[in-house]
């Protein structure tokens, strides 16, 4: 990824959905079982579980989305662009953003969605319509477990941009809601659908990376100038770091690591260590461009600029996260994997593989791409980078979500790993209040993460 802001990440994400509205649909092409991006579904199970469980088959996915912001619009443009897709509903604080939702459907030629913008909480009368498959959240932090916990409540299906949960509790919450009322509740993690993430993934898929040993993730993205705006984002995202001194971020880089480790397909993250660096870069950065009346002068920053856990797994693995967005540096989810016969990293993509020509050196990841390219890249990966954000990965998230509800299929992730790749935000501080000491994940899966292993090479024990 470049040195886009975020703002014109998402406002180019916008700006080629809405190009694509006038465009045919994209046909939703018959999937196979190597298109999923875990390494093995695993089993449905009779104990309660949500593991493996398929969405019931629906002709036509009905969709309601509530936050019609940036984000949200950039996902209603790439939901519009895929067939089979009816957006039935639409909520905001903002009457203005909710109307700018209305007239995206309208102008691609579809009906108008129902509007819900009478406060906060409207959303909770949203949900109580009978015309709703899949309810996405793309509100600010606080509201994706309110959001998503009404919807299953409603008996729909949900999915919400990241991290899921704040906490611990909340994220048990919607682990024993979508037990108890049998609804998917997913996180709509689209970096596990980048081109690099599923090419390493089938890479690991076909063994070439030997043992797997370590993995490092990563959300380390300037983004001083989008927390200090007076609008969208910078409105509210500026908060946390006033409050916790944690990950404020994990779920990026993390949940395509979980991918490549099984995790909940026969590993599960054990405990986690972390430490934070002090906090520099919000203050000098209010000094040098904030007038003095300014309120945000009030603000005292909590969240070091830094922080940096280690993740141990049931397995023995060892997983470096980190999280960065408040220093002056380009991009990186780092996305890079250690095994026994090969590595990976990213930014720039690179492999090496033991025993290659040319001695110890990286050899370019384009170099792989015709052996390894994930097959669901394969099929869609140029409606992709036609129509999708970032780099294509939102487009084939929502082209893989519909494809899965209409041929009721699992989905690719679940509630468990929702709760297992966001509950860092709680847990790493926790480890910091502790002097770094080691913190316990909870077993979402309730030791249900045992019952399914992924093919994945020899396994790892623990010392």
């Amino acid at each position: 990824m470049s040195d886009l802001s975020r703002r014109e990440l998402l406002g180019g994400a916008a700006a080629a959905a809405a190009a694509a509205l006038t465009a045919t649909p994209a046909k939703l092409l018959a999937s196979t079982s190597d298109w999923r991006v875990d390494l093995m579904a695993p089993t449905a199970a009779s104990n309660g579980t949500m593991l493996g469980v398929p969405f019931e088959k629906h002709q036509t996915v009905r969709v309601a989305i509530v936050g019609t912001g940036l984000r949200g619009r950039s996902v209603l443009g790439e939901l519009l662009a895929i067939e089979g897709v009816e957006i039935t509903a639409v909520a905001d604080i903002a009457p203005e953003k909710a109307q700018k939702a209305v007239d995206m459907c309208t102008k691609a030629g579809r009906k108008a969605p129902a509007v819900f913008t009478q406060g906060e909480r409207d959303f909770e009368r949203l949900v109580q319509r009978e015309d709703i498959d899949f309810v996405y959240t793309a509100t600010p932090w606080p509201w994706h477990t309110p959001v998503m916990m009404a919807a299953m409540q409603a008996g729909k299906h949900c999915g919400s941009e990241v991290p899921i949960a704040l906490t611990v509790e909340q994220a048990w919450a919607l682990v024993d809601t979508s037990e108890k009322t049998k609804r998917h509740c997913l996180m709509m993690e689209n970096c596990c659908y980048g081109e690099s993430e599923l090419t390493v993934l089938r890479m690991v898929r076909d063994g070439v990376f030997g043992t797997l040993l370590h993995a490092e993730a990563a959300y380390n993205h300037d983004l001083r100038e989008i927390l200090f705006e007076n609008r969208d984002e910078g409105l509210w995202r500026r908060f946390p770091h006033t409050t916790n001194d944690t990950n404020l971020y994990p779920t990026h880089g993390l949940g395509p690591v979980a991918q490549y480790l099984g995790i909940h397909r026969g590993d599960r993250f054990e405990y986690v260590v972390s430490m934070s660096s002090p906090e520099a870069g919000l203050t000098e950065w209010r000094a040098q461009h904030e007038p003095k009346d300014s309120a945000k002068w009030s603000e005292r920053y909590k969240a070091g600029d830094v922080n940096t856990s280690l993740i141990k797994t049931a397995k023995g693995r060892t997983i470096l996260l980190q999280h960065n967005v408040t220093s002056p540096r380009p991009y990186s989810r780092l996305n890079n994997l250690q095994g026994s016969k090969a590595a990976f990293n990213d930014y720039p993509p690179r492999l090496y593989i033991d025993g290659q020509a040319g001695g110890h050196r990286w050899t370019p990841f384009a170099d792989f791409k015709d052996k390894y390219q994930h097959p669901l890249w394969k099929a869609v990966g140029d409606l992709a980078r036609k129509n999708g954000g970032h780099g294509g990965m939102d487009f084939v998230m929502a082209y893989r979500l519909v494809q899965c509800m209409r041929e009721g299929l699992a989905p690719d992730f679940d509630v468990y790993d929702a709760a297992a790749w966001s509950v860092p935000y709680a847990l790493c501080e926790q480890s910091i209040r502790k002097g770094s000491a080691p913190v316990k994940f909870p077993d979402f899966t309730r030791g249900a993460w045992r019952s399914s292993t992924a093919p994945q090479g020899p396994a790892v024990t623990a010392g």
